[in-house]
């Protein structure tokens, strides 16, 4: 950004990650560790911060009894509760996944707090292997929620593999997509020499393709099994990293600083091509359903 151009929108982003676990008895552990390092990213001038997803319960359930007690609903569990309360006193947008109770079905969900309180949540809608045992798809859509910071968009690990749900949420006029995450084994190898999984190329690709911003927090660890990649990052409108890709084994806060409203004006790439416009939406968006934004060129 040039030095004599002000920022519009000017938000510090903390993605998260860490190491919650499955069991009742980790649950409020889980909410004061996700929510201790969200403290400590309020310190550092966040006002953005994402958690993983089903970060108050952990992942690996065994059944859908066991998936069922651990979740809550969106209008009164003690976890979103919590998570309203932070993001409202420390006056700070939150994004956290979590498991949703609506009367007998499960969904994993995620749900975005700000000032002023609840202000959406995404259902998801792409269900990762035992997922499909425990949940039901989501039917919410690709929502994008306006803030005073800007437009925000929800999802959750595994849409980042179907480029339709970025794209959706970028036709809406998205500036960032939160990407809630709980990355696990893909085929081998899991990291290439930078580092980085397959996930972490995904987001990069998505943001870079839609012109978007993308938050991506992982968790870390081992439970009941299953290993957890780590790579947390935040890309840019270009879609390579702001700062660090996290380890694939620590508990660490990544942040960049942004203007969410150069979301808006990043698509020009040259003074003949630009994303929106070079879409060839007469032969592709009727097919796949896609409705566009009513601001965005045709």
């Amino acid at each position: 950004m040039p030095a004599d151009r002000k920022p519009v929108s000017p938000v510090r982003v903390a993605v998260i990650q860490y190491d919650p676990q499955v069991g009742l008895e980790h649950t409020d552990g889980n909410v004061s560790k996700g929510l201790a390092l969200a403290q400590r990213a309020v310190r550092e001038g966040a006002n953005l911060i994402v958690l993983p997803e089903l970060a108050n319960t952990g992942y690996s359930f065994d059944s859908r009894a066991e998936a069922y007690a651990h979740a809550e609903s969106l209008e009164d569990g003690p976890s979103l509760l919590a998570w309203e309360t932070f993001a409202q006193e420390q006056q700070v947008y939150l994004a956290a996944g979590f498991a949703e109770r609506d009367g007998l079905k499960l969904y994993d969900s995620a749900v975005l707090f700000g000032p002023e309180g609840r202000l959406g949540h995404y259902r998801k809608a792409h269900l990762w292997d035992q997922e499909k045992l425990w949940f039901t798809p989501g039917n919410l859509g690709f929502p994008v929620f306006e803030t005073p910071i800007g437009r925000i968009g929800l999802l959750i690990c595994w849409d980042i593999w179907f480029p339709e749900v970025p794209r959706v949420m970028a036709s809406q006029g998205a500036d960032i997509i939160c990407s809630l995450n709980n990355w696990v084994w893909t085929p081998p190898p899991l990291f290439d020499t930078a580092g980085r999984c397959m996930a972490s190329y995904l987001t990069m690709t998505a943001a870079h393709v839609n012109n978007l911003y993308i938050a991506a927090a992982n968790r870390i660890g081992n439970e009941r099994g299953g290993c957890f990649l780590g790579c947390s990052l935040i890309a840019g409108t270009d879609g390579w990293p702001i700062g660090e890709v996290a380890g694939a084994e620590e508990e660490c806060v990544v942040y960049a600083d942004v203007d969410l409203s150069a979301a808006r004006s990043a698509p020009v790439w040259n003074s003949l091509n630009d994303l929106p416009r070079d879409r060839r939406t007469d032969l592709y968006d009727a097919t796949l359903g896609y409705r566009l934004h009513p601001a965005m060129p045709r």
